[in-house]
């Protein structure tokens, strides 16, 4: 089959690789029919995550048609089209049966903490993704849903990851009715956040970034007020003022790790912007919301070397709630807003890409170039 496969640091390409197995009889192999490119693929594009190994492929957002499944398959047939969350869990370990299905004890040998995730090093388990024309998928009958007919394709692969993360930052927001809710960052997952935060109850949605294109995504998108951090001297005290000098009530750090930059900006946090890595956009996050407030943190970090503020949180009273997104655990909701109309997740996609042109793709992403905010990768077809 013809994927993606890593190099090295911002060299990626399509080439050759053996088709996927079934190696368990839980297992089933999908026919990739749309995949996409996440902000947090950058951080393995730009080296910053241990353990990424030449060679694999990436993408851990994707949608296809069932091709094979194991001898124990019994919830999916040869042909259905299915919807593959991020999240790779068991559903019957401790935590699975508990909803922490992002932290499946069962799927990563290599971490105490996350489960297994496709395409994300092998730091999440080494499971190859989906940027390919074929995936393995493991555990088959608890992770992929079948796509239901009403739903748009480009709908369902916004629920893979980027939309349901950033509705589910928007639920660790705890958010009441009337709050005012700040947004770091304007890429997919902030867009989704911010949208979804009005649903949640927000008064007031302001998104923070210093790309303009995104900023206008965001209002156009998400409808909320902008804040160009570029544009002020200090951040903080701007939003301080735009909230009666209290603060926000929930603060969501939809930034994450380092999505741009080298590593060496990375461990000695030389560039102190958004851009420039975190725990930046988490520490304007904690100094930004009020006293007694709520920071979300769904992001994906790796090592952080930079101190985060958190005697501040603990003497500003903060709650801080965080995890990897429990993806299907949405789903439900999700499905309800997008079928009554509030919701049209496909509406954050700007680019739509040729496997083959993937190096491009990741380029484009990555360098911020052509108001890029989600691209999405269509591969061959026979």
């Amino acid at each position: 089959m013809r994927a993606m496969v890593y190099r090295g640091p911002y060299r990626v390409r399509v080439d050759e690789k053996p088709d996927p197995v079934i190696e368990h009889p839980n297992d089933a192999i999908v026919r990739v029919e749309l995949a996409a490119i996440c902000g947090s693929d950058l951080h393995l594009y730009h080296g910053l995550l241990p353990d990424t190994r030449v060679g694999h492929t990436f993408g851990h957002e994707f949608i296809g048609r069932v091709e094979q499944v194991g001898s124990s398959v019994e919830r999916l047939q040869v042909g259905d089209r299915v919807m593959v969350p991020f999240n790779i869990f068991c559903g019957s370990c401790w935590f699975c049966v508990r909803g922490l299905i992002s932290n499946c004890h069962n799927v990563n040998a290599n971490a105490t903490a996350a489960g297994g995730i496709y395409g994300y090093s092998h730091t999440a388990g080494g499971y190859d993704g989906g940027q390919a024309e074929r995936v393995r998928v493991p555990f088959a009958d608890v992770g992929p849903t079948v796509i239901p007919e009403w739903l748009h394709d480009e709908d369902a692969l916004m629920l893979t990851d980027a939309f349901s993360t950033g509705y589910f930052g928007a639920q660790l927001g705890d958010i009441a009715d009337g709050d005012t809710v700040a947004v770091f960052g304007a890429g997919p997952v902030g867009l989704a956040a911010a949208r979804s935060a009005w649903l949640m109850g927000a008064g007031r949605v302001i998104v923070i970034d210093h790309l303009e294109y995104r900023l206008a995504k965001a209002r156009e998108l998400a409808f909320a007020e902008t804040v160009n951090f570029a544009e002020h001297d200090d951040v903080v005290v701007l939003m301080k003022r735009l909230t009666d000098h209290r603060g926000a009530d929930v603060a969501i750090d939809a930034v994450g790790a380092e999505a741009d930059g080298n590593l060496l900006q990375h461990v000695t946090g030389a560039k102190l912007k958004l851009q420039g890595g975190s725990p930046i956009a988490l520490n304007w996050a904690i100094d930004s919301v009020r006293k007694g407030g709520t920071v979300s943190v769904m992001g994906a970090y790796g090592p952080i070397f930079s101190a985060v503020k958190f005697g501040d949180a603990v003497n500003k009273g903060l709650t801080i709630r965080t995890n990897q997104a429990p993806v299907k655990r949405q789903w439900p909701r999700l499905f309800e807003h997008i079928r009554a109309g509030y919701l049209s997740p496909r509406d954050m996609i700007t680019h739509r890409i040729p496997l083959d042109q993937i190096p491009e793709a990741y380029h484009l992403f990555s360098a911020k170039l052509d108001g890029c905010i989600k691209p999405v990768i269509v591969p061959p077809t026979d």
